[in-house]
């Protein structure tokens, strides 16, 4: 009797801790949902100091990093978790969103903590065939530079629009472009099965539309669609 209670004991938990981290990572990947749309929202409201609409018209797809931890003692290094969106830039149709992480690490005499908002524009088909890899690295796989600022900004004659991919940060109220050479990013596989409630490759979500944005997700969306008019 005591070892088919201890077996039942043994089952229950099992059970009951795997739904706790899925409905754990299932309410991360929605509020990271929001926490891009916000970025965006912020971002593309002040547009003498943000991405040139002229920019986010054209890409093939945009990834967005909220709250990137930069920390370190000596050995330091950034990571954040955000979402992928596909872009159809005839139509200004997007995907639903697809969960990557971001990670660099750095070495030197560092101190301290900050956070920073990240924005990627993946310009090529190419670069968005790269990120369906489950590991990516920027500068190895595809080119990135440093993205021009404000919708004056002289995309024409930039020579890092030349660049697949163009990176931005924003960092206590400053937005600008910054280098990511040498960045890893890596598909986030347990919050894509959360968000959606299956499991999903960022080719099914992205490229195959295999699964309807949620609510959080459609929001994200008609920010986009909007800012790339």
């Amino acid at each position: 009797m005591k070892n088919i209670y201890s077996m039942m004991c043994l089952m229950l938990i099992c059970v009951l801790f795997p739904l706790q981290g899925f409905a754990g990572d299932k309410l991360k990947a929605q509020n990271k949902v929001s926490e891009a749309r916000d970025v965006i929202v912020d971002i593309m409201s002040k547009p003498d100091e943000g991405i040139p609409p002229k920019l986010l018209r054209k890409v093939a797809a945009v990834a967005i990093f909220p709250d990137v931890v930069k920390a370190g003692f000596v050995l330091g290094g950034k990571y954040g978790r955000g979402v992928i969106l596909k872009h159809n830039p005839k139509r200004n149709t997007w995907s639903a969103p697809a969960f990557y992480s971001i990670g660099a690490a750095s070495i030197g005499w560092q101190i301290g903590a900050q956070s920073t908002d990240l924005i990627l524009l993946i310009r090529s088909k190419r670069g968005l065939k790269s990120l369906m890899n489950s590991e990516f690295t920027l500068g190895a796989d595809a080119a990135v530079a440093a993205g021009p600022v404000g919708r004056r900004a002289e995309a024409s004659t930039d020579a890092s629009l030349k660049a697949e991919i163009l990176s931005y940060s924003r960092s206590r109220g400053l937005f600008a472009g910054v280098s990511l050479e040498g960045a890893k990013i890596n598909v986030l596989e347990a919050y894509n099965h959360a968000y959606y409630g299956k499991k999903l490759s960022p080719s099914d979500i992205l490229l195959r539309h295999k699964s309807l944005a949620p609510k959080s997700g459609v929001r994200l969306i008609h920010t986009l669609t909007k800012a790339a008019k």
